[in-house]
């Protein structure tokens, strides 16, 4: 195992056995440089100058994402682009149409709408140009969330961290309790807010790309190739490394730790959870903790049982002072209280430090929301990422961390430097005066407590008291839902296949029945009273000039307005009888497939799924490329509206020819028995009586009980290849 003093390596050679992929990480990599960003600000700055720089792609993953974000730095924008993100981006691909960018984001629950629009956020991108692709991603348990937070830039250089391209993240290092610049879209402002990512390059810029290409192709059903992002990634362009950004790490080794829930035949990864108990086990003198939420059980137990078994082992743990919705505070504030009693009845609550910033300004005090989800080792490990030490990010949601493991002295100096930077922050000291102070002292508590002396007051870490909680929600009956360590629900191995639904059997039985009482309704409350004058005027109709083609064109009509096509089919089998009229409604149903086949083509997914959002990948997961026969089987399988499955089917890329033959081939048995519907409704009009109505229903029945069992087949037993291809 890694210890603080073994385990280093020369530049260049093997990574170090702390990284273990497989288990505590899901990759080891190398990253040719490495710079910590604290807080959103510089986050910002550095992101947009990199992304000022691409020449190929830019991929963006994250649990929320506002177009009118502002995008900057502590200066604003000076490059002479807008300032919000939505717009930066959109004039960014007008001035560099080659470049792509992909929005990969959670579609998330509506047990969220309190912290999140109803409409989303990006909804200011919908209009964005096709260069721009937004992707919503549901392919996760029921209560789980996408969590992680990514941007790779031309798959050279990645951002992973705690912060989301989204509102009231925006902040400078200085957190003034008035800043008239933290404000939200909206104009209200909000509190200082601390936060931290890593930006590296390199090999480990490379991996996090490969990630972000997995996710895609699993939750968009799309195919970004391995391959042809690799030649991105080697093509020859200009450094696009921020040069206001001084690289603090060179040649360093990188691990990437996910965490990913059990799902359908997916197992759970829970990489992260094993990285922080190996991390706790590797600490020797100090570990610096710095997260949003400290609830996960299992983290209090195995650094309970590390400081036991080490008592000079000193633990900070940088956390908000509180949290201010009551939901917040019957789990999260709770879960926090516990877990401190828990420390302190084993006896480790004086090597625990629990502390919240606070800033002063003039006569404003204010505390400084912790969004950051961080954890520093001694001077040998750096962990930056975007899961919280609670029991959702070890098994619920997806998360993403990476740790920095020291092999040189330069890399154990820079990681002292990174975590004076965080100290002094908070302190309001100088960097080198934090290091000093550690350094001289034989203890990081006491290098704490002198300094707090050394700033001048305008800044502090005060102890976190959640006496106001540890009583009133002593057993919180809401810990199950707000923060499971797993599923809520066990959704079997067929999980993947839950945003796929059958359309109810009832809506395709009632257009149909529709059509047949209109027409009796028709009959019984017209001038017209025998059923022989009804068929005489339907044949006129039948034979007047052009009928034919005014068919082809409402089918083709219909099919850009979303009119069902089974209503379009009896409508005309009713006016057509026979065989001929099999003819005209398959003709018709056809070019109506056909037309907005066409349409979704031109289109593309970009555009479709900024407004379809995650339906269009429902249905893109049983459509194949190639298979007639899957073509024709989804085309009697009432699974998603009409128009919807041919807009889907051109934008995905199906073959046309077997888009044809297939549509074709499924069309034709619905025509067939929907035409013998209608004629056993004449049957029935003409001569009503119990045996031809009978019958009637009997056809319904058998019609329905078809649909559904293809409806099964689809959705039961075809394997989405789209999702089990993206995994990795």
């Amino acid at each position: 195992m890694f210890t603080a003093r073994s385990g280093f390596r020369r530049r260049g050679a093997a990574l170090p056995s702390f990284l273990q992929p497989g288990r505590n990480v899901w990759r080891a990599a190398r990253a040719t440089r490495a710079a910590m960003l604290i807080d959103a600000a510089p986050y910002f700055a550095a992101a947009r100058a990199a992304m000022l720089a691409a020449r190929h792609t830019i991929h963006i993953v994250g649990w929320d994402l506002d177009g009118e974000t502002p995008f900057h730095g502590a200066e604003g924008a000076t490059d002479g682009l807008p300032e919000t993100l939505g717009a930066f981006l959109t004039a960014l691909v007008a001035r560099r149409p080659e470049l792509k960018i992909r929005l990969l984001l959670w579609d998330h629950s509506l047990f969220y709408v309190f912290e999140r629009d109803l409409v989303p956020n990006y909804a200011c991108l919908w209009d964005a140009p096709k260069q721009i692709e937004i992707c919503l991603d549901d392919v996760l348990p029921i209560g789980g969330c996408h969590h992680q937070k990514l941007v790779v830039i031309d798959e050279r250089l990645a951002f992973c961290g705690g912060i989301d391209l989204t509102r009231r993240r925006w902040d400078t290092p200085e957190h003034l309790p008035d800043d008239p610049r933290r404000v939200d879209p909206s104009g209200e402002s909000y509190a200082p807010f601390h936060d931290a990512a890593l930006m590296l390059d390199g090999d480990a810029a490379r991996a996090l790309g490969d990630l972000v290409r997995l996710r895609w192709n699993r939750s968009a059903c799309d195919r970004l190739p391995a391959k042809a992002l690799a030649q991105v990634a080697e093509a020859p362009g200009p450094d696009i490394w921020p040069a206001e950004v001084t690289p603090e790490f060179a040649d360093v080794a990188v691990g990437i730790a996910r965490t990913q829930p059990q799902f359908g035949r997916e197992r759970m990864v829970n990489e992260v959870e094993i990285l922080f108990a190996d991390m706790i086990d590797a600490a020797r003198d100090r570990i610096h903790i710095e997260n949003q939420y400290l609830t996960a059980t299992a983290f209090g137990a195995r650094l309970a049982r590390r400081l036991r078994a080490n008592p000079a082992l000193d633990a900070l743990v940088v956390t908000p002072a509180r949290y201010d919705s009551w939901l917040l505070k019957a789990t999260m504030a709770g879960g926090r209280a516990r877990f401190m009693d828990n420390l302190a009845q084993a006896g480790c609550d004086d090597c625990v430090r629990l502390r919240a910033p606070e800033v002063r300004h003039g006569e404003t005090t204010a505390s400084v929301m912790v969004h950051a989800k961080l954890m520093i080792v001694d001077d040998i490990l750096l962990r930056v990422g975007s899961a919280n030490i609670c029991n959702r990010s070890m098994g619920l949601d997806t998360e993403c961390d990476v740790v920095l493991v020291a092999e040189t002295e330069a890399h154990r100096a820079a990681i002292q430097r990174v975590q004076n930077r965080l100290i002094a922050e908070h302190l309001g000291v100088a960097p080198d005066a934090v290091g000093a102070e550690i350094a001289a002292r034989g203890s990081f508590f006491e290098a704490l407590d002198r300094l707090k002396g050394v700033g001048d007051g305008t800044r502090r870490l005060v102890p976190v008291k959640d006496d106001d909680v540890r009583t009133d929600f002593e057993m919180s009956p809401f810990d199950a839902l707000a923060d499971p360590p797993e599923a809520l629900i066990d959704e079997g191995p067929d999980a993947m296949k839950r945003p796929l639904r059958p359309l109810p059997l009832l809506g395709k039985i009632a257009a149909v029945a529709a059509v047949f009482l209109a027409v009796a309704l028709l009959w019984q409350t017209s001038a017209i009273a025998e059923p022989s004058e009804i068929f005489r005027v339907l044949d006129r109709v039948a034979r007047m000039p052009w009928t034919e083609a005014v068919v082809i064109a409402a089918f083709l009509a219909g099919g850009f307005v979303a009119v069902p096509v089974t209503l379009m089919i009896v409508a005309t089998l009713v006016v057509f009888n026979g065989w001929p009229g099999v003819a005209l409604a398959g003709a018709g149903a056809l070019a109506s497939a056909v037309a907005t086949y066409i349409v979704g083509r031109r289109l593309g997914t970009g555009v479709l799924r900024r407004y379809l959002g995650p339906r269009l990948n429902r249905i893109r997961r049983v459509l194949p490329e190639r298979s007639l026969w899957r073509i024709a089987t989804v085309r009697m399988a009432p699974i998603a509206p009409f128009f919807l499955v041919n807009l889907v089917a051109g934008a995905a890329g199906v073959r046309f020819h077997n888009y044809v033959a297939g549509s074709l081939l499924g069309l034709l048995p619905d025509v067939v028995l929907i035409a013998v519907l209608v004629q056993q409704s004449r049957l029935v009009l003409a001569d009503p009586g119990p045996d031809a109505i009978l019958v009637l229903f009997g056809l319904v029945a058998a019609w329905g009980t078809l649909s559904l069992a293809i409806s099964i087949l689809v959705v039961r037993r075809w394997r989405l290849a789209p999702l089990a291809r993206g995994q990795g």
